[in-house]
């Protein structure tokens, strides 16, 4: 019987999991194939996308982290059965979403000249820049895509936006083609093109996420709170900020410290960074796919707390961390054995060939952590407990990865890997602590129960 209770929640686990994390890896594989296809044009473009991509990717996943609010409350409100607050969330999740990313985008177009001042190679900075801008107004679109992707996960509907990640996926790869290259009658314009794709794909994403969720029977329910503008409750507005800005800075420190393992390496030149591109995009892709479990168990736990049903919710936490050690492991070995051909499929360029190779083999190792941290961040944000995970995330990366990283890169002379075993060491530390948090509250909250129960 244990033996078949585990196996239930393996498949639900599973069926919630799998749409998320190929929606996610749509959304990291526009990353990819822009490295990739801006590979073939030198590594000075490459580790332009590079640098670009170190502030997009922080503000990006700091929106991300804010639109998360949405999908703990829905499932919580769905396991009560109560439509009128799954709408409301709904609707505030959009207004809030919305306002994050254009103040994102006012940012980041006012201090994106930041990138002149980090002490890296000037025309790599130079063609950055317009990259930069460009993508970063992807943004609106993808934040629009997310307040309806996270309302429909928080109701365990996650295939749909799986496929219209993965389509507009191929749509980027081949506005990619056409723009970067210049092909049937448009001219070549290389990185920028590569930029114009994202933003073009991401337009289409967000329009057809929203026509899914209008249009669908499914939600007719929730249509009279979810899709009307005013009403607003600040009180909604508070609860929804106090999970989404702590998940985004959660989400910030992870991705800020990569960034800035990128600006360290790029003090040692151009093929360094365009290796730490290379290896960082395929690190990246086990890791979006990894954030599909963290959304399973953000909606498990979620909707088993609004059930009050607290040991299930607990199994159904500790199979995802189970089974995402062992997809992760999976992960760990592609990277290990394959470090020699991976980053042929970025660049020919055989010094930035051997040092992805060093990097790839950093990556294998801390796969593990890296999905354990991130599962326990999204199975925290299911019980609504984001402040401790924040500092968690915050101390192992910042107080103890970079300065680690730095120490081994810079004066013990291990260069761009000793900067690497640094961001290994804090993956580690934020996976044991994340861990041992779910653990703790999981059985702090089914002892309460049980102490009420026996008083009633």
């Amino acid at each position: 019987m244990v033996g078949e209770k585990y196996i239930e929640h393996f498949k639900k686990n599973f069926t919630l999991g799998y749409p998320v994390m190929l929606s996610q890896l749509g959304h990291v594989m526009v990353g990819v194939a822009d490295s990739v296809m801006v590979g073939h044009l030198g590594a000075e473009p490459l580790a332009a996308a590079a640098l670009g991509n170190v502030i997009f990717y922080l503000v990006m996943t700091f929106g991300l982290g804010i639109s998360y609010a949405i999908t703990p409350l829905v499932a919580a409100a769905d396991g009560e059965g109560n439509t009128t607050q799954g709408g409301k969330v709904l609707r505030h999740g959009f207004a809030i979403n919305v306002i994050a990313s254009i103040l994102i985008v006012i940012l980041v177009m006012v201090g994106g000249r930041i990138l002149f001042f980090l002490n890296q190679p000037e025309q790599v900075v130079i063609q950055s820049i317009p990259y930069l801008y460009i993508i970063t107004f992807s943004i609106i679109p993808l934040m629009i895509f997310q307040t309806y992707r996270q309302f429909a996960e928080g109701l365990s509907l996650t295939r749909q936006a799986m496929f219209i990640s993965l389509a507009a996926n191929l749509l980027n790869v081949g506005l990619n083609y056409i723009l970067i290259f210049g092909k049937f009658g448009f001219d070549p314009l290389g990185l920028n093109g590569a930029g114009i794709a994202t933003l073009i794909s991401r337009i289409v994403m967000a329009g057809l996420m929203f026509a899914y969720v209008f249009y669908r029977p499914r939600f007719i329910p929730f249509k009279a709170e979810g899709f009307h503008f005013g009403s607003y409750s600040k009180d909604l507005f508070r609860r929804m900020l106090r999970i989404g800005i702590p998940a985004g800075f959660q989400f910030l420190f992870e991705v800020s410290a990569f960034g800035f393992a990128a600006i360290m390496v790029g003090w040692f030149g151009a093929n360094a960074l365009a290796a730490h591109q290379i290896a960082i995009n395929l690190a990246s892709i086990s890791y979006m796919m990894a954030t599909g479990l963290s959304a399973a168990a953000t909606i498990r736990v979620g909707n088993q707390l609004g059930r009050k049903d607290l040991p299930v919710m607990r199994t159904a936490g500790f199979t995802i961390f189970f089974m995402t050690i062992l997809f992760m492991s999976m992960w760990a070995m592609i990277f290990i054995f394959g470090r020699h051909f991976l980053p042929t499929l970025y660049i020919d360029d055989t010094e930035v060939i051997q040092i992805a190779t060093s990097l790839l083999v950093v990556a294998g190792f801390f796969q593990i952590s890296d999905g354990v941290q991130v599962v326990g961040l999204g199975a925290l944000r299911g019980m609504a407990d984001v402040k401790i995970p924040t500092i968690i995330t915050f101390m192992a990366y910042w107080i103890f990865a970079l300065p680690m990283g730095y120490i081994l890169g810079f004066y013990l002379d291990l260069g761009v890997v000793g900067i690497w075993i640094g961001l290994l060491s804090g993956l580690s530390v934020a996976g044991i602590l994340l861990f041992l948090r779910f653990n703790h509250l999981t059985k702090k909250m089914i002892g309460s129960q049980a102490a009420t129960n026996r008083k009633g």
